[in-house]
């Protein structure tokens, strides 16, 4: 599950440096790189056979392709594919995100290294080796949260470096003037609505929506970040959003109660909450995340609430996209102390 990797995310650091530190050269300028290929959240396996149709296999299997438990629907983490090393093509070659088994008898033990934008850019290529497939496989065993999380992360900066690059100036500004912060908004979203203490941006598909609300509201000691405090704002912010229908809006959906939980983003304190919302008056409905931080500089809690509605199309790299908007934000000072 998901949410047992990350509630033990600062267990995996040593995890993480030992799966990053075998290889982390670069090995070619940027001139001689390609744009690398493949589908977010897509994981291409290089092996034989036997390996792939063994415990090696069977782990990586198990790991990569655990279903994600936030999502109202049947999705696994990573999209796996396998390819045998004499198949191996340009496009294969330049995949964003790659796996190299490699069985060696000569080598002691099993172990794990990481390479970053070897034939095209952004990629990440793991290598997995060992004396046997028992070996490894018990080795993946051993670090299979470090691995999601390392994979996790390769497509997080990506979203996250590419959203700096492309981004929405006008959204932004509105932002900083309205919340003090600065926040990349990625290219493509639209302010619905604002007021005071809320802003909405949209972002419309043909077959699919993804949204955020920002809004804030006085702090008042530590209770202000309770559960029942995050719970209530999101009920009073967000039927700020009209649905489809004459007096129908979004609320949180209370037929499975969302989970609230203390985390640390990039060195910032906040309280996220996840679960499922709705339409009041209407049927609509999806996955969301907030979180919640104290702003030390306004004295205000701020709150980034991001959901997605997809009835058709998978939901996971949607929901990955909003989850990415959190380290998009940058406060005035990141002493946050709750």
């Amino acid at each position: 599950m998901i949410f047992s990797l990350l509630k033990r995310l600062f267990g995996l650091c040593a995890g993480l440096l030992l799966l990053m530190g075998c290889d982390a050269m670069n090995t070619l300028s940027d001139a001689r790189r390609y744009t690398s290929q493949g589908a977010p959240y897509e994981v291409v396996t290089i092996c034989n056979q036997p390996i792939w149709e063994g415990p090696v296999g069977e782990q990586l299997r198990k790991i990569l392709r655990a279903q994600d438990p936030y999502l109202n629907a049947q999705e696994s983490l990573f999209d796996l594919f396998q390819v045998t090393p004499r198949n191996v093509t340009k496009i294969v070659d330049d995949h964003r995100n790659q796996i190299e088994v490699k069985i060696d008898p000569k080598l002691e033990a099993a172990s794990a290294g990481a390479r970053y934008d070897v034939t095209a850019s952004p990629q990440i290529i793991v290598t997995l080796q060992g004396p046997s497939q028992e070996a490894v496989a018990a080795y993946l065993e051993q670090h299979a949260e470090a691995l999601v999380q390392l994979l996790e992360k390769a497509e997080r900066d990506r979203a996250i470096n590419y959203a700096k690059r492309h981004n929405e100036p006008y959204i932004q500004e509105q932002i900083l003037k309205t919340f003090g912060v600065k926040m990349h908004v990625p290219k493509g979203y639209v302010l619905a609505k604002q007021t005071s203490d809320f802003m909405w941006m949209r972002y419309e598909y043909p077959a699919a929506s993804k949204g955020f609300m920002l809004y804030s509201r006085p702090y008042e000691g530590k209770a202000s970040l309770s559960d029942i405090a995050v719970e209530r704002a999101r009920l009073k912010f967000a039927a700020e959003i009209p649905g489809p229908s004459e007096g129908s809006y979004m609320t949180t959906s209370y037929a499975f109660p969302p989970i609230c939980r203390t985390v640390k983003i990039d060195g910032r304190i906040w309280v996220e909450l996840r679960g499922f919302w709705d339409v009041e008056n209407d049927f609509m409905g999806g996955p969301f995340v907030s979180y919640s931080t104290l702003d030390e500089a306004s004295r205000r809690v701020l709150t980034l609430d991001c959901y997605i509605y997809s009835p058709k199309l998978d939901k996971r790299n949607f929901m990955r996209d909003v989850e990415h908007l959190v380290h998009l934000i940058e406060f005035p000072t990141t002493d946050a102390k709750q």
